[in-house]
């Protein structure tokens, strides 16, 4: 990463946007540096199993199968209705389904972490735009200019506070449930 001194200084939009594209990068490659090797193997098998390419293995597979067990009749080693073959799926789906599973369950965790950076960034950047207005007002009256004709000034210059959100989020939302 750059440092400190040099980080906010790009000189385009361009530059800013690509320095913070290379950061999430960074950040997530040292997320995906901290996975063992099971995290690794479940989310190779959940990325197969959600290609076209398992669904023609499994075609191909069925299909020689059946038709292989067919075509020996009586000394085929599965007969009609197939039970090894229903057997066999029936493994193959507890453990697919747990590998998937598992990629979904590292998948939430980082989901999280993204959802608390996201919160962070813009509770600090709400403080940062209450500081802002305050500084603006303060320049305004030294100016002779009357920022109070404004009604929503005064209401946006207050500090947000979350828990506050948070409780008429779940006012609301337990509102609209009960009609």
């Amino acid at each position: 990463m750059k440092s400190d001194a040099n980080y906010h200084q790009p000189a385009t939009v361009e530059e800013l946007t690509a320095q913070n594209v290379r950061t999430i990068l960074e950040l997530e490659k040292a997320v995906d540096a901290e996975r063992s090797v099971a995290d690794h193997l479940a989310d190779f098998i959940t990325r197969f199993c959600g290609s076209i390419n398992f669904v023609w293995v499994h075609v191909v597979w069925f299909a020689l199968w059946i038709g292989g067990n067919v075509y020996l009749g009586s000394k085929s080693i599965d007969h009609f209705p197939f039970n090894l073959l229903t057997l066999l799926v029936s493994l193959e789906a507890i453990f697919l389904s747990t590998f998937i599973l598992i990629s979904e369950n590292r998948q939430s965790r980082m989901d999280e972490r993204r959802s608390r950076l996201d919160l962070q960034i813009n509770l600090l950047a709400e403080q940062e735009n209450t500081k802002m207005l305050r500084l603006l007002k303060e320049i305004a009256e030294k100016l002779g200019v009357d920022p109070d004709k404004d009604p929503h000034i005064a209401v946006l210059e207050q500090s947000t506070r979350p828990e506050t959100l948070l409780a008429q989020i779940d006012e609301t939302l337990n509102g609209t449930s009960d009609t």
